[in-house]
């Protein structure tokens, strides 16, 4: 670089990585297909209100992204959506099916034309929502998840298979929608058609289960008229998931199962490649796709232990041949035609992009959402992947990422800050991959350290059962672990630990907070704060009886819900917080945040809520994320004693 190395506090050294820039790249790629030859995906517009479009890269390479604003090609289906688009290639151009997500309407779209809707508008409730479209053209018809709102309450809904006329007759006509499935199975994915046309199979669940505890597979006869006749159970169990199913070119059907305790593949309920390591995940979204069959036979895979690959398996040896590039994660979402597989990939130095490999060659390459230096990747941080040993010897997955800029070091006697970060879901996993939200702050001086605590996905059944009625417990112990673990070996400033995290890991932040001294302060984003107030009522029905899991039936020990919950403790708090909260989010609303701060009043405990407008579950748009970084980088300079230039102050009350 030729310049000096300048000696400057932790905290205190000047970053190129503003928060505007990292917002500028939040998000990625998702939803891959082939349309005819061309790659296809959905892609983020953070400075658009967060809204997504559909992306086509046409075969000279060019990107063009279709439907502007204020289209937003984005499903609603148990809330965290699923795959809301596809399209098949003719002779006058593609026919285009897709979700819009302002009104939850299935649409049909000619490129040059003007979108159509498909479905009707339901005044009730949440409405009518659409996921998994599969056109169907030799039928007159598109094949979905139907979600249909039956009352105005969260839990007041039902899932069928439906089939929607594509010529639009049902657009005002709700009993022009036929349905596929008897609404017997609370949770349904998207059908998959064999190749003759003449079997469906698909996926289904029930409360109180989580799709990663048990589903179904179910296989159906597709009768001449077009219903499905004799369902039926081949795989699966209350005890068993199946994360995804699919029929290979010659008619056998393909699935992984967990039942060895990692997600593996079956053909035709024969193990294919038996393996420690993971060939499926938590079906947050519907039509994620952790595998997809090619036209020889062989099979594309996203699989690892911890991190993921792109491989190909070959389903006679048993062997899977892993693509060649820096790519160290990748997303669960694949395609395929003939022998191109598309996917989506990033690495420490890369964030997601669509990359495609050639299963005869093995050659893989970027061809979409290339990762484009937005400064100096000497700003980047250098993540290390650790174990660590927490309570009863067990072990702690984690990534710590240490204060890293190339033009600056701290005095010779300083411990850094670090803050935890806590994953949400709690069924998620910290991906180690380029992440400009944790650049913006090793770059200043300030390390992070990501916890893939007990109940992460990734490493097997068995660790993400450790969370099963201990949440609140294992992963506030781990995320302790780890933090105390770094200030023992001299890595981190004991006095300076925080903590932060979203969703279930704004509960574990919380959590952290009201039952432990390690931390001096935390940030707490849209929250599961009050377990007896989330789990009647408060949330959406998806994960309205995930507790009965991950704490026990509210029934039996109605105690340990209050005796959990950090709202219950809000006594206990004694360093300052920083709390912020979409106040359009139906997951975790904002009542939860409320009713914390209610407790709080009167206690004198530094702290700001940042409630935006317009915001879900999850921060979207640019502006909104600008201002929740800086605010959270302002409450660790004022905890901490940084001093970092140029950001706004957080005002603190209490």
């Amino acid at each position: 670089m030729g310049e000096t190395v300048r000696t400057l506090a932790y905290g205190a050294w000047p970053s190129p990585i503003d928060a505007a820039l990292t917002a500028a790249h939040d998000g990625h790629p998702e939803y891959v297909g082939f349309v005819g030859d061309e790659v296809w995906w959905t892609e983020p517009r953070p400075d658009e209100g967060g809204r997504r479009t559909l992306v086509r890269r046409h075969p000279d390479g060019r990107e063009e992204p279709l439907l502007p604003a204020p289209w937003n090609v984005r499903s609603r289906v148990i809330e965290y959506g699923g795959h809301p688009w596809a399209a098949l290639a003719g002779d006058a151009g593609p026919l285009v099916v897709f979700v819009n997500f302002a009104d939850q309407r299935l649409y049909r779209w000619e490129p040059g034309g003007e979108p159509r809707p498909l479905t009707p508008v339901s005044p009730v409730g949440g409405g009518l929502r659409w996921a998994e479209p599969l056109p169907l053209p030799d039928r007159g018809e598109v094949w979905c998840v139907l979600e249909e709102f039956t009352g105005e309450g969260p839990a007041d809904v039902r899932r069928v298979l439906a089939a929607v006329p594509l010529d639009g007759s049902a657009a005002r006509d709700r009993d022009a929608v036929r349905e596929l499935t008897d609404g017997g199975h609370r949770f349904v994915t998207g059908p998959k058609l064999s190749p003759d046309g003449r079997r469906a199979a698909w996926l289904a669940w029930d409360h109180p289960r989580m799709p990663w505890d048990g589903t179904e597979l179910l296989l159906a006869d597709v009768a001449a008229d077009g219903t499905l006749r004799g369902a039926r159970a081949v795989a699966g169990g209350p005890g068993e998931s199946i994360a995804q199913a699919d029929w290979t070119h010659d008619g056998r059907l393909l699935h992984a199962s967990d039942r060895t305790g990692w997600w593996n593949l079956y053909l035709d309920g024969e193990p294919l490649c038996p393996r420690e390591e993971e060939f499926g995940g938590a079906l947050w979204k519907l039509g994620s796709r952790w595998f997809t069959p090619l036209q020889s036979g062989l099979i594309a895979v996203v699989h690892g232990r911890g991190a993921t690959a792109l491989g190909i398996l070959d389903p006679e040896t048993g062997e899977v041949v892993d693509a060649a590039g820096p790519w160290t994660e990748f997303t669960p979402t694949l395609a395929a035609r003939g022998e191109r597989v598309v996917a989506v990939g990033a690495s420490p130095r890369s964030a997601y992009e669509v990359v495609e490999l050639d299963a005869r060659t093995g050659r893989a390459r970027v061809v979409g959402a290339e990762h484009d230096d937005a400064v100096d990747p000497a700003y980047y941080p250098e993540p290390q992947i650790r174990v660590f040993t927490g309570p009863d010897g067990r072990d702690i997955h984690a990534h710590i990422y240490p204060p890293h800029h190339p033009g600056c070091v701290a005095p010779g006697d300083e411990l850094p800050p670090y803050v935890v970060w806590a994953h949400g879901g709690p069924t998620g996993r910290a991906p180690l991959v380029l992440d400009l939200e944790i650049a913006y702050f090793t770059s200043r001086g300030i390390g992070v350290a990501e916890v893939n605590y007990g109940g992460s996905t990734g490493y097997g059944r068995p660790y993400r059962e450790r969370l099963r009625e201990q949440w609140g417990v294992v992963d506030v112990e781990d995320c302790a672990a780890v933090a105390l673990a770094l200030a023992d070996e001299g890595t981190a400033d004991r006095g300076r630990l925080a903590v932060r995290g979203g969703s279930a890991g704004g509960w574990t932040a919380a959590a952290s907070l009201t039952t432990t001294d390690v931390y001096a302060c935390g940030t707490i984003k849209y929250p599961i704060l009050d377990l007896a107030g989330w789990g009647t009522g408060e949330t959406h029905d998806f994960e309205s009886r995930y507790l009965e899991g991950l704490i026990g039936p509210l029934a039996e020990v109605p105690a340990r819900y209050a005796e959990r919950s950090p709202a219950a403790h809000a006594d206990r708090l004694t360093v300052p917080f920083l709390l912020l909260q979409g106040l359009d989010d139906v997951i975790c609303p904002p009542v939860q945040c409320e009713r914390f701060l209610a407790r709080l009043e009167g206690r004198k405990v530094p702290h700001a809520y940042l409630a935006f407008e317009g915001e879900g579950h999850g921060f979207r748009k640019a502006e909104t994320m600008v201002r929740a970084l800086e605010a959270e980088l302002s409450l660790y300079a004022q905890v901490f004693r940084l001093n970092p230039p140029r950001i706004p102050n957080l005002e603190l009350t209490g």
